[in-house]
């Protein structure tokens, strides 16, 4: 539901995100209540001594008080637990309870307070009395200080001003007024995020493209995420619900066809020699990532292996790789792809904002000068995924409407400058003129690949790139059907990446409103099971919503409908249709580049089954196929390269055993 509006403010918590912290209190103090009394009790007659009168007002004080708060959290929890998100009529004494509460921290603190100052005066009692009340002075400051962090956890900056706006809504305003009061929040949102973005990236830097990209994700966030009167509890449950919703919807949909082609149909023969070359090619995308990554999937011996670079001087072969900051990278990288020293062109590891490290080698086994562009593995990467808006490209064809994802294209344009102008192609094809060029790259490396491949096609028409798990939101349409003749993407089971644009997230924050409006349930049932379902699986909730079931009745005020969790100046507001939402000017859809190969799941392996325990098989799919983000445990692993790297091993190597049964064909699906 929105947020609470206390003292005058809203607050970024609502009153039915009480329950589990209540329980937590609760249980707290009520076995703190007992340990006290039992201390009082046991040990009342030995608080006869001087200051004792003192000590055993405290702790008849401190037991009254404690019954008071312990009756009052119960309270807050039950009336927490009643009703749903949408419905929070049930809820409307949380107020006054909360108020209450708060009253009662400012006995808590004189209490506790003198109760430090009693102790340390030294009391001469018991040594077991005066350590039970050092132990509940110390306790008693804790759950002080932990309050006061969550209250600072649940502020929210801009509460002040929404409360006014959203209880009273634009209408009381002219349209001018209006128009200066929308203005006036936009404004104050973007910087509330930028401040927040730029105290978690305190140490980027403060050059001008970390400028740029603290403005870029600041006006995304303010613009997706501040236009709806929810909590991130609201969010979680809402998850929760779309996943069961979805896998209660796979489970009632027919089995797709599919269709059974020979070993040697064309089709399937393209995709196997496409399979092969992007199971050779991800060692190149993986060895971009350097020592961590290397370390992260040899835990054991990784260390072992490539320890000796990291400590000793340039050697004779070092100096042949034009480079900087390899440090402990250059063993990784050499074991990763299995080449030599003198296989290698360049490798950088230079890492700014719209700045990716890259290297450059030269592949005998395929003939192909590789470049390898790292994907994201550091906070600057992360402000260069997060420059979502759109900008032109300017390339030497006859296509219109040529337009990419800002951050990827700057970083791209970044790796293309080093490539050309620093003549470190020139180098590569001096020394192997009849190679041909591929470009690699995962996550957003393979976005900046992609968009490398296009930048140089018109000097190296015979250029291939290998996108690994590439973000969605990278090309414009015209570019996307552009780039299917010399880019193959691969995706692997329900990767949120290649299904991520900000046309997507729109989508997913309308069905997120939707699913919680319609749902019955209080939001800690939602959340207890939806933890269970993505633990331990099981049947997906058949979703009743509020009006089945002559439920009308026991309502006690009108529901929170779909637009009523949207804020008025939301770009979303007043759009309803099933479709996904129509992004602003700035954030036109994007689509994710070239031809795209899905290693889709077979069967189930466990909510975190490890690919190993998965069976997949590859077939082409359509661009159309990733237009909707998945909820799902996988959803965040299976973009993970270790994991993609596994996969792509395994259906390679299932692929060449079925081609070698006689008689025996491999299953896909034709997709248009």
């Amino acid at each position: 539901m929105p947020g609470m509006v206390l003292f005058g403010r809203r607050w970024a918590i609502a009153s039915d995100d009480l329950v589990f912290p209540g329980f937590f209190e609760l249980f707290l103090r009520v076995v703190w209540w007992i340990g006290i009394l039992t201390l009082y009790v046991m040990h009342r007659g030995k608080l006869d001594c001087a200051g004792g009168v003192l000590l055993s007002s405290y702790l008849i004080v401190l037991i009254v008080l404690l019954a008071v708060v312990i009756c009052t959290v119960l309270a807050i929890v039950c009336v927490s637990m009643k009703g749903t998100i949408c419905n929070p009529g049930p809820r409307k004494s949380m107020s006054k309870l909360l108020y209450l509460r708060l009253a009662l921290f400012l006995p808590e603190m004189v209490w506790a307070s003198l109760g430090a100052a009693w102790v340390a005066d030294g009391v001469q009692c018991d040594r077991t009395v005066v350590n039970g009340i050092i132990a509940t002075v110390v306790v008693s400051w804790i759950i002080i200080a932990a309050t006061v962090f969550t209250i600072i956890i649940v502020f929210d900056p801009l509460g002040g001003k929404m409360v006014p706006y959203t209880s009273a809504g634009p209408g009381h305003l002219d349209s001018h007024e209006s128009s200066q009061l929308l203005n006036g929040l936009k404004t104050a949102a973007t910087s509330v995020w930028e401040t927040r973005i730029k105290l978690l990236c305190c140490c980027v830097g403060k050059d001008d493209h970390t400028r740029i990209a603290f403005s870029s994700t600041a006006e995304l966030f303010s613009t997706y995420f501040s236009d709806t009167d929810l909590v991130p509890s609201d969010i979680a449950a809402g998850l929760a619900l779309l996943h069961q919703q979805q896998d209660n919807s796979s489970s009632s949909q027919e089995p797709e066809e599919v269709t059974s082609h020979s070993p040697g149909h064309p089709q399937e023969a393209e995709l196997d020699a496409e399979l092969e070359n992007c199971h050779h090619y991800m060692q190149f995308a993986a060895a971009a990532y350097g020592w961590p990554l290397y370390i992260y999937r040899n835990p054991f011996t990784g260390l072992c292996r490539i320890g000796g670079d990291c400590y000793r001087s340039r050697t004779t072969e070092y100096e042949l790789v034009g480079g900087d900051q390899l440090n402990c990278h250059f063993g990784s990288i050499l074991h990763t792809t299995g080449l030599q020293y003198r296989d290698f062109i360049h490798i950088s590891f230079h890492d700014k904002v719209y700045e990716l490290p890259f290297l450059v080698a030269l592949d005998h086994r395929k003939e192909s000068v590789v470049v390898a562009v790292r994907g994201t593995m550091s906070l600057q990467d992360i402000l260069t995924d997060l420059s979502a808006e759109s900008e032109s490209l300017h390339l030497d064809t006859d296509l219109q409407d040529c337009v990419a994802h800002k951050g990827i294209s700057q970083a791209a344009r970044y790796v293309y400058r080093r490539l050309v102008n620093d003549g470190i192609l020139s180098q590569a094809f001096s020394i192997a003129p009849e190679y041909r060029l591929v470009v690699v790259g995962h996550s957003l490396g393979a976005g900046a690949a992609a968009l490398l491949a296009i930048m140089l096609r018109s000097s190296y028409p015979q250029v291939r790139a290998y996108a690994f798990s590439p973000p969605r939101g990278l090309l414009s349409k015209s570019l996307y059907e552009y780039s299917k003749d010399f880019i193959v993407s691969l995706v692997l089971g329900k990767d949120v990446i290649p299904r991520l644009s900000v046309t997507n997230l729109e989508d997913l924050k309308k069905r997120i409103l939707r699913v919680i409006a319609q749902c019955n349930k209080p939001k800690y049932k939602i959340l207890l099971q939806g933890c269970w379902y993505e633990l331990f699986g099981g049947i997906p909730d058949n979703f009743p919503t509020e009006l089945d079931e002559g439920g009308q009745g026991h309502l006690t005020q009108p529901l929170l409908g779909e637009q009523s969790l949207l804020t008025h100046w939301s770009p979303a507001y007043s759009f309803s249709s099933d479709s996904p939402l129509d992004s602003p000017t700035k954030y036109p859809p994007l689509y994710p580049p070239g031809r795209i190969i899905h290693l889709e799941e077979e069967g189930a392996s466990g909510r975190f089954g490890c690919c190993s325990a998965a069976q997949y098989r590859a077939r082409w799919a359509h661009e159309a196929e990733f237009s909707r983000i998945l909820i799902g445990p996988k959803m965040l692993t299976d973009h993970m390269p270790d994991i993609l790297m596994r996969a792509l091993d395994a259906v390679v190597a299932d692929r060449a055993a079925c081609l070698s049964c006689p008689g025996q064909g491999v299953s896909s699906v034709d997709v248009a």
